[in-house]
């Protein structure tokens, strides 16, 4: 295209001095000289806006055409690494067209978190895609009615960058878009079809299992201190839910991944949370989750009495007995944790310990555990 234009031009008007070239290409052209070479320099100003040349590459115009229906360009914001809230500049933005879904990744159907509402379908598209060669996750929320959900999740992954939270590599607020990194392990709810796997199953001991317990609870107890403030773990209303928020990363550590129910308590203005807007059952949730009126008071969500962060602790033993499964060695380390668990476990909310106690507690199991190991193995050699 370059080769032509310049033919044309050389063939339709002088040069600085020289006489015009009068190519053979256009010497059968009727048009005036001043006429095609008026077309000539329209056709080589316009034409390399819109058609793709191997000198040029993708034009300008036609490459936001095609990066439009993925990430817009102009409202992408990329997060350096250890700067969750410092945007790099928009030129070192990357190129949507890097964005190449290849593979459409399976998100169960979740509840409209906050909105007390069930949807019947998955609140995100989430997507299996490749940027600067490695995986990530793009999840788009589908359902606007939840967006200041979707908002509020995006500001706590942006606020609570850390070894505990899944690592944000970007986002789009106007695409309802989020780029994070990618953990092929999936979440915890996945851990024992994870640890039967031939290649794990070294790994399927009561040692690793209360590392993972561990992480568990120094998650909470991140939230608890978080920078924010205390932070409350709503999005467990079960089991299954809660393993949900989690994911399982390749060196068998766990990151929280879904933050979009973290209600603030705060103190000092005495502002507790209550989590959703819909009658909570079950002996999961915490005693002071439960209709306190009995069966004959309908429910109403303005009767409902609210709470604190220490609904996270009376969870502590039920999630932490499904991580350590039932391996050799299990039974050990729930008999070491009984007498935390039971404090857990109390009816009283300000009389369960924090969570800071209960993962000194871990750790000191741990380490007892581990040394008694340790000198076993030695008085066997």
């Amino acid at each position: 295209m370059v080769a032509l234009c310049v033919m044309g031009w050389l063939g339709s008007v002088p040069v600085w001095g020289f006489p015009a070239l009068h190519s053979p290409l256009f010497q059968p052209s009727p048009a005036p000289p001043l006429l095609r070479a008026a077309l000539l320099w329209s056709v080589c100003f316009f034409l390399p806006l819109f058609v793709p040349s191997p000198l040029l590459g993708v034009p300008p115009i036609l490459h936001s055409w095609l990066a439009s229906p993925f990430i817009p360009q102009t409202s992408f914001q990329d997060i350096p690494a250890g700067s969750p809230d410092s945007p790099r500049h928009p030129d070192q933005l990357p190129s949507p067209l890097c964005f190449a879904l290849t593979e459409r990744l399976p998100r169960p159907a979740s509840a409209g978190k906050g909105s007390g509402l069930m949807f019947p379908v998955a609140l995100f598209q989430v997507f299996l895609s490749e940027w600067k060669e490695r995986k990530v996750a793009l999840s788009r929320l589908t359902r606007l009615e939840v967006r200041d959900d979707f908002l509020h999740g995006l500001r706590m992954l942006k606020s609570l960058q850390s070894e505990h939270v899944v690592t944000l590599l970007g986002y789009c607020e106007d695409d309802n878009s989020i780029l994070t990194e990618y953990h092929p392990l999936g979440s915890l709810s996945s851990l024992e079809a994870t640890l039967n796997l031939s290649k794990y199953r070294s790994t399927n001991t009561w040692q690793h299992r209360l590392q993972l317990a561990l992480g568990y609870v120094a998650i909470i107890d991140f939230l608890h201190r978080s920078p924010l403030g205390t932070l409350v773990m709503c999005d467990s209303s079960d089991l299954p839910k809660t393993l949900s928020q989690y994911l399982l990363t390749a060196n068998f550590s766990i990151v929280l991944n879904d933050l979009d129910a973290l209600p603030l308590v705060n103190r000092s203005t005495g502002a507790l949370v209550k989590c959703g807007h819909r009658e909570l059952r079950g002996d999961f949730v915490a005693p002071e989750q439960l209709w306190p009126y009995g069966e004959d008071v309908p429910f109403h969500d303005d009767l409902m009495p609210a709470y604190d962060e220490k609904i996270d602790i009376w969870k502590i033993p039920d999630v932490s007995s499904f991580l350590l499964g039932h391996v050799e060695g299990s039974d050990m380390v729930r008999f070491h944790l009984f007498d935390i668990h039971k404090a857990c476990k109390s009816q009283t909310p300000a009389e369960r310990p924090t969570a800071q106690d209960v993962l000194d507690t871990y750790q000191k199991v741990l380490n007892l555990l581990r040394d008694t190991a340790t000198s076993q193995t030695r008085e066997m050699l």
